[in-house]
């Protein structure tokens, strides 16, 4: 039966890090337009990092134009990803922080975590 549940599992994507919530990252994502194929960054907070196994997934929100809130959900073993960046981690006492979508300026902003 194992034998089975490892053939219907996609490979690990061995560029995305461990991700936690409070992370700033940037996802670089490949985007097809026709025959092209280019590489677009999507930059944010990571607000949830959801299931287990094949469909594990991650969210991400960043603040656009006229501050504007955009999320996007990103599977961790999709081969559409490039690559993903931490650029810095956040103290966060929650698994999922929706409670960032109604704050804004500095209320909305969280602590960085420093690396001892």
């Amino acid at each position: 039966m194992s034998n089975l549940l490892q053939a219907v599992e996609a490979k690990v994507n061995e560029n995305i890090p461990a991700l936690r919530s409070g992370d700033q990252v940037s996802v670089h994502v490949k985007i097809k337009e026709g025959d092209r194929e280019r590489i677009q960054e999507f930059k944010g907070t990571v607000m949830r990092v959801g299931k287990a196994g094949n469909s594990r997934n991650f969210t991400v929100r960043r603040i656009a134009a006229n501050g504007i809130g955009v999320e996007r959900t990103f599977l961790l073993r999709s081969p559409l990803i490039e690559k993903v960046v931490v650029e810095r981690s956040a103290k966060v006492r929650r698994a999922h922080l929706t409670y960032l979508k109604g704050l804004s300026g500095k209320s909305g902003r969280l602590k960085q975590k420093f690396e001892d």
